[in-house]
């Protein structure tokens, strides 16, 4: 008798699944179809990014050659066209490129180029602070103090990745512009932080040595 029943269970359960396939057999169908073309154009969709990148890196490295051999003006041009047609990586490392080329010809030029960078959100805190290193290093013969520590206080901090740069350019500016007082405060940061690199602790203590008697520590 249970065998009865059971046979009759199965054969409910199989008219209605017969009748659901029937009510719901092209919305399945789409569903699948829609998720084999989502994965086909993924699939395609990195495809085409690897492309872009693996062309992207060849270009990179044939402006790099260009400026290896002395010829900036196309590596400038190469850099700069990378800057602006490149996948995202490759676009912020060429700006950097195109801005150290232009900075044989034109200093200014490309400090704005820098700063242009440093004032694009997009491209990362570190490459906006490499970039506000870049752009001072430029200015510190002309600019004032008052400006260098604008770009570069927060670039100091104890915490930041170039902090040794930043502060060596500050010490740097102030004793420049003849601010002994801010010269000694960034040497002492220099001298005190213990993972301050040996080349550049020399050229603080080599600072430190210029500075009057009344500005040493």
């Amino acid at each position: 008798m249970s065998e009865l029943f059971d046979e009759v269970d199965e054969e409910v359960r199989r008219e209605q699944l017969k009748k659901l396939w029937d009510k719901y057999s092209l919305y399945f169908i789409a569903l699948m179809v829609l998720i084999v073309a989502a994965v086909g154009g993924w699939r395609g969709y990195q495809y085409l990014e690897a492309k872009k990148a693996a062309e992207a890196g060849a270009t990179f490295e044939k402006a790099v050659e260009l400026s290896e051999q002395g010829k900036h003006a196309e590596a400038e041009t190469a850099f700069a066209d990378l800057a602006a047609k490149a996948p995202f990586g490759y676009r912020t490392l060429a700006r950097l490129r195109a801005a150290a080329e232009t900075s044989a010809r034109d200093p200014k030029a490309a400090a704005k180029m820098y700063d242009d960078i440093v004032a694009d959100r997009s491209v990362g805190s570190e490459w906006q602070d490499l970039a506000k290193i870049r752009a001072a290093s430029l200015l510190v013969d002309s600019a004032s103090y008052a400006d260098i520590q604008q770009r570069l206080e927060t670039s100091a901090e104890p915490k930041s990745t170039f902090r040794h740069s930043a502060r060596e350019l500050l010490a740097l500016s102030a004793w420049r512009n003849n601010d002994m007082t801010a010269a000694r405060k960034w040497v002492d940061a220099i001298a005190e932080d213990g993972e301050t690199p040996p080349s550049l602790r020399s050229r603080a203590e080599a600072l430190q040595a210029l500075l009057p008697p009344v500005a040493k520590s």
